[in-house]
């Protein structure tokens, strides 16, 4: 019985996630959902500021403590090791959807791209975005990044394999095509306002941060000699950067 309430646990975890990850798409550039980036009743500049930077503030520090492996070996101990991945997904989930639902809009236009092809192409890379993200997951391991085959294999009373590393697709041209994606959909917009600017600013520096200097640092400790040898050969986020550099040497 507690096996499969573990296994419901983990469903309603991932189905929080695909919510969460589905709104984003509509959320970051004011498409079908009720509550845009750029939509609500607007507050002072100030205020708006300072909230919006507190959200994304809360959902990085959750999404970075939660990831370290110090944290995941004290984790392990209070909430079981088949439950973790999940939690984590939840947790993670609430948190984007706390700065969803509580982000002010700072609507004065930045930029804007009168001329429709132009636009139009930049929508599309918007959405090119979005699918290199769900792709990269599933260019590695999805179900188990998202603590799905951690829990059925609870179910069925089996031990998780640890996850191999693999360098496929995506994992090819960069390191970090999922982080790549992100940054793609953040920034491909052809109408920027201050709030959008702000959303992908402080993304972008907490993306960089984080891969750089935490998650890096924890794969290298990790698998050791054969992420480094990677590293050398793959570029962190901006493809064949590695091929130009050999080239101009």
């Amino acid at each position: 019985m507690k096996n499969f309430l573990i296994l419901i646990y983990g469903v309603l975890a991932y189905i929080i996630f695909l919510v969460s990850f589905l709104y984003s798409i509509g959320f970051v550039n004011n498409f079908w959902v009720l509550k845009g980036i750029d939509t609500g009743s607007e507050i002072d500049m100030m205020t708006a500021l300072l909230t919006n930077i507190s959200l994304l503030s809360l959902f990085a520090i959750q999404h970075s403590v939660m990831a370290r492996p110090a944290f995941k070996n004290w984790w392990f101990k209070i909430i079981g090791k088949p439950a973790e991945r999940s939690t984590y997904i939840l947790l993670t989930s609430l948190a984007l959807l706390l700065v969803l639902w509580k982000w002010q809009p700072m609507t004065d236009t930045v930029w804007t791209v009168e001329n429709s092809t132009i636009a139009m192409g930049i929508q599309v890379l918007y959405f090119i975005g979005w699918l290199i993200v769900l792709l990269s997951t599933f260019m590695i391991s999805h179900f188990e990044l998202f603590g799905l085959t951690q829990i059925v294999d609870n179910l069925k009373n089996r031990v998780s394999k640890s996850p191999s590393f693999q360098v496929n697709y995506f994992y090819g041209l960069v390191r970090h095509p999922i982080m790549l994606g992100f940054l793609i959909a953040f920034w491909a917009t052809p109408t920027m306002t201050t709030g959008h600017l702000l959303f992908a600013v402080v993304t972008t520096f907490y993306i960089l941060v984080a891969v750089k200097f935490l998650e890096e640092r924890d794969l290298k400790k990790i698998l050791g000699d054969t992420y480094v040898s990677y590293q050398k050969k793959v570029p962190m986020l901006i493809p064949f950067t590695k091929l130009f550099k050999q080239q101009s040497l």
